[in-house]
């Protein structure tokens, strides 16, 4: 249901104004934004002060990517800011900000059990009233997905539009001039000779209600609402670089209350177990330790110093014992291999039916995936604050109602008496979609009776993280007479339902083994997302095989779909092999009704000086497709990759990426261009390391320096171009990461003459 602009513009002083954020089911929020004396606060993304300063609220954690630049410059273009005259704020979270789009493309993990079919009508119309209510009332005020653009370009434009009339229509009544005539321009308003700032305007601006809906600009308007010179692509500065060049930028770890103690945490082997035993007076040896504080599976150690906790945690020697199943490598890979080849399949995506086809496949192959572990550069750290009844809570996080709720449920709290405070993340890969850490936080600081700063060390952060689900998968393709034509394709998927456990964990607040449980034997058609071919394949069908692992698994950058570009773009380079035929133009020949992807392909050959892939060059190619549906249509982005690469004693050395996109219209270059290198890189430490080995539940590589993680001299060099298109934008952070592996995997064939069918790319081929 629409939000309109008139429903939820807040006036200025109106402390405990209320919102009407959606007209059917109708529901009223205290105003998310309160405008202070001689401010104004407009559809609860835009505050413009007394002195002219423009601060736009961001409904989404920043990890680096770049959205709280990106929601600047949007609000700054369509106002017609200067640039130097705006900044950003955490929005506050609630439900005014949920994420519809998001809402809806999550819409099989929420909606009540057999309503699949209201599930495809969701995703075809994520604004429809039950997306939106529900968006609203879960919240799901979440970072995920790549939506944010999706769900938040188009209020912010609003909201700046109308604030633009606003000023305009004060100017025009000063002057006696139409206000459509007048421009906004440099944070001034201007008609022939006169002129007046937005600041001189703004006492009159705040009597005046805007049109309804906004008049938006015929287009999205570049930097300081001037037009940017044919073929030039827009720049806008990035609002976080000064402060985090200088090193005064605040993360997580950097908070600091009056009487804060810092707390350091061991929690159990990954699986089920809990704490058994640990020596609580060996801590009271140690210089600056206050407090110890245990729990069914954790113990923590409160000091002066996180050093001083952490020792004393070694010196403590904490012991756990299993409660249920542990985590065991060989366990999981001999499970995995049972379920590939003797389980049951249920078919999760199709288009036609292969079975007949695929009886006597022409070709077959065996791809295995190891889990894949996050490993942001920031571990998980809180700081928690809890005064007559009210707790506050300061930390990095994609979820941060969620992250209030279970700190709430901890202490036996409303959610509303927890109060979050968003900070930036120093990275994620979607491990801060985990709030275990707000909920220890929370039970320290209640347990001490001060305020708390938890933070995981790296070992914890491994220990206990939850990496992307371990895959085993059997690739078939058919081929017509004499292999010229592809008929049939399946891609067969053992692995757990992770999507639904993750979403057990997330949404109903669930332990990791409550979420395992729910998981189950459960057929999971989001964790398979992206496997489904694009290619024009006349029957193909992509079928999950549900395994029951020990593992807890979530969410990683790219999740299924990096698996499912893996495995189509890998066994795609196989078929072109199997027929003959030049791994670009077979790609080429397949990809009828599929122009933006096809004309990716061709962009990324020239500018990689693609040369066939054959005769040892070295070289490999993979494309990959990702969409969303919105309010406004489908947004697709696409990507297409050339990697270099060769085999180097029992290393893969990648010695160029060269990546072309195609992610519609471009808001900020920089960014964009940023996004997709820093993705590429990501691609590439999934595709040598990023996993480890589990024995009784312990990883076997606990430290970043053990994950076999590309170091600065292992990282090749990076050729990035994009498409000019006027389509709506694509969020390219997720897309660039997905076809750098197969690329990478592709490009080892072609130097070594073997196929490398396992992440990370192991020294053996198959």
């Amino acid at each position: 249901m629409e939000r309109t602009r008139r429903s939820v513009l807040v006036g200025t002083g109106a402390a405990g104004a209320l919102v009407a954020a959606f007209a059917l089911w109708p529901h009223r929020y205290a105003a998310p934004l309160q405008a202070g004396s001689d401010e104004l606060v407009v559809d609860g993304f835009v505050r413009i002060a007394a002195d002219g300063a423009v601060s736009v609220a961001v409904p989404v954690c920043e990890m680096g990517q770049g959205i709280t630049t990106l929601c600047a410059q949007i609000v700054a273009v369509e106002l017609g800011a200067d640039r130097t005259r705006i900044g950003v704020e955490s929005a506050p979270p609630g439900p005014f900000y949920a994420d519809a789009v998001l809402a809806a493309h999550w819409a099989p993990l929420w909606l009540p059990y057999g309503l699949d079919s209201l599930a495809g009508g969701l995703a075809a119309d994520p604004t429809g009233t039950l997306a939106q209510r529900t968006a609203e009332r879960t919240p799901f005020t979440m970072t995920a997905d790549g939506t944010a653009l999706a769900a938040f370009e188009a209020p912010l434009r609003a909201a700046a539009a109308a604030l633009r009339a606003q000023l305009t229509q004060a100017a025009a009544a000063r002057w006696g001039v139409g206000w459509e005539t007048c421009e906004a321009r440099d944070h001034r308003i201007s008609h022939g000779t006169q002129s007046a700032t937005f600041a001189e305007l703004l006492p009159e601006a705040r009597a005046i209600t805007p049109p309804d809906p906004p008049v938006l600009r015929a287009e999205p308007a570049r930097e300081g609402g001037a037009a940017l010179a044919p073929g030039a692509l827009p720049r806008f500065a990035r609002l976080d670089l000064p402060a985090k060049v200088d090193g005064s930028f605040v993360f997580a770890g950097d908070v600091r209350l009056p009487g804060m103690l810092h707390a350091a945490i061991a929690q159990p082997p990954q699986g089920d177990a809990v704490l058994a035993s640990f020596d609580r007076a060996a801590a009271a040896s140690v210089p600056g330790v206050v407090e110890v504080v245990n729990a069914e599976r954790w113990l923590a150690a409160l000091g002066t110093t996180w050093y001083a906790a952490d020792k004393a945690l070694t010196a403590m020697d904490p012991r756990f014992r299993a409660k249920g199943r542990v985590v065991d490598s060989g366990a999981m890979e001999a499970a995995l291999d049972r379920a590939l080849r003797r389980g049951d399949a249920t078919t999760v995506a199709a288009v036609g039916d292969p079975a007949a086809l695929l009886q006597k496949p022409s070709l077959s192959a065996r791809y295995d995936i190891e889990p894949a572990l996050c490993g942001p550069l920031e571990t998980a750290t809180a700081t928690a604050r809890l005064t007559h009844g009210r707790l506050e809570l300061w930390l990095a996080t994609q979820a941060p109602d969620q992250a209030a709720m279970a700190a709430a449920r901890a202490l036996g709290l409303s959610r509303g008496d927890v109060v979050i405070y968003p900070l930036h993340a120093g990275g994620s890969f979607d491990a801060r979609l985990d709030v275990r850490v707000a909920e220890q936080a929370a039970i320290l600081a209640k347990a001490v009776k001060r305020p708390v700063q938890l933070m995981w060390s790296r070992w914890q952060e491994t220990l206990a993280g939850f990496p992307r689900a371990p895959v085993a998968a059997q690739m078939a393709a058919a081929f017509g007479p004499e292999r010229r034509l592809l008929l049939g394709w399946r891609a067969r998927l053992a692995q757990p339902a992770s999507a639904i456990e993750a979403a057990a964990r997330l949404l109903d607040g669930k332990s990791a083994p409550a979420a395992l449980a729910t998981a189950r034997g459960r057929v999971d058609a989001m964790a398979c997302e992206g496997a489904l071919p694009f290619y024009a394949i006349p029957e193909r069908a992509v079928e999950h095989v549900p395994v029951d692992l020990s593992l807890p698994s979530g969410r990683q950058r790219g999740n299924a779909h990096a698996v499912g570009a893996y495995l189509t773009e890998c066994f795609i380079d196989e078929c072109a092999q199997f027929a003959g035929v030049e791994p670009l133009a077979f790609r080429i020949g397949l990809l009828s009704g599929q122009p933006r992807l096809a004309a990716c392909l061709q962009g990324v050959a020239r500018l990689a000086e693609w040369g066939g892939g054959r005769d040892a060059s070295g070289q490999g190619i993979a494309c990959h497709r990702m969409d969303l549906r919105t309010a406004q249509g489908l947004r697709s982005g696409f990507v297409a990759v050339v990697a270099t690469a060769r085999q180097e004693a029992d290393a893969v050395r990648v010695e160029r990426l060269s990546a072309y996109c195609d992610i519609g219209r471009i808001i900020n270059a920089d960014i964009a261009r940023q996004q997709v290198e820093g993705a590429l890189v990501a691609g590439l430490a999934l595709a040598v390391g990023g996993t480890t080995q589990w024995q009784r539940g312990v990883p076997q590589a606990g430290r970043l320096a053990a994950l076999g993680l590309p170091l600065l001299a292992d990282c090749p060099k990076v050729d990035v171009a994009f498409a000019d298109s006027s389509e709506h934008p694509f969020d390219p952070g997720e897309l660039g990461m997905v076809a750098a592996a197969p690329a990478i995997a592709n490009a080892l064939f072609s130097a070594t003459g073997v196929r490398f069918r396992r992440l990370p790319l192991l020294s053996e081929g198959l």
